[in-house]
């Protein structure tokens, strides 16, 4: 194989597993982000926001709130987010969305960040608790806004994520101080903020879904694209 055809196929490789990537959704970039962000303490944080230097990094600490809601099971909550979303083509859309969250941080030692809860959507990674039927089983009552119209045997789900204050977490975004002086972990740096109540390897098992197989094919297509533009170009210095 000469070295303008292994350059070629390590192009292709490396489009293809990009291609991939993109299709699988957000899930992807948000697992990069929990794996690629350097580690902080929350006293490190605190000093990023306070010298004001700019990063994004991972932090990790108790939930801890002074304004906890009961959940069903009386479990003390500090974030829910409760969706209903239909079925589409390529996968579940979302028709209502409704979230109900009380000021909480990550606590550690003495040393506590806030975190900025009117950022946290799609980048909470959490088991969800989830129930499927059909349109025709709606009612007023179980939606936050107005029942939309759709046809009675579309497949629609009700899906469950929320934060307890039992819990630890890991959260990554860019420290900063808030209007009272507190330090806030929030989005920056065209990054969103991510918390997950979840270890990493959790976290990266619920984010792939039924796509694993797909994004262990695209790493597989991205490791293999400079190591196939390597050889080519060796190829071509060696006149091959």
């Amino acid at each position: 194989m000469t070295g303008l055809a292994i350059v070629s196929l390590g192009l292709v490789c490396g489009l293809a597993g990009y291609l991939l990537l993109r299709r699988s959704g957000a899930g992807w970039r948000v697992g990069r982000l929990l794996a690629a962000a350097p580690e902080r303490t929350l006293a490190e944080a605190a000093a990023m926001a306070t010298n004001g230097e700019p990063g994004y990094i991972r932090l990790h600490g108790r939930v801890d709130s002074d304004e906890e809601f009961p959940a069903e099971d009386g479990r003390p909550l500090v974030y829910r987010r409760r969706r209903l979303q239909r079925r589409v083509a390529r996968g579940w859309e979302t028709f209502d969305d409704e979230r109900l969250a009380v000021p909480f941080r990550l606590s550690d030692r003495g040393e506590r960040v806030d975190i900025d809860t009117e950022a946290l959507g799609d980048g909470l990674v959490v088991v969800p608790r989830e129930s499927e039927g059909v349109a025709s089983d709606l009612t007023a009552e179980a939606v936050s806004g107005e029942l939309p119209e759709l046809p009675p045997d579309t497949p629609v789900r009700l899906r469950i994520e929320q934060v307890s204050a039992v819990d630890h977490a890991t959260a990554t975004g860019v420290p900063r101080v808030g209007d009272d002086g507190s330090v806030v972990l929030g989005p920056g740096l065209d990054r969103p903020l991510v918390l997950t109540t979840l270890d990493q390897d959790e976290a990266m098992r619920l984010l792939a879904g039924d796509r694993r197989n797909e994004l262990l094919v695209a790493a597989g297509l991205l490791v293999a694209a400079p190591v196939l533009l390597a050889l080519g170009l060796l190829a071509f210095v060696f006149g091959l």
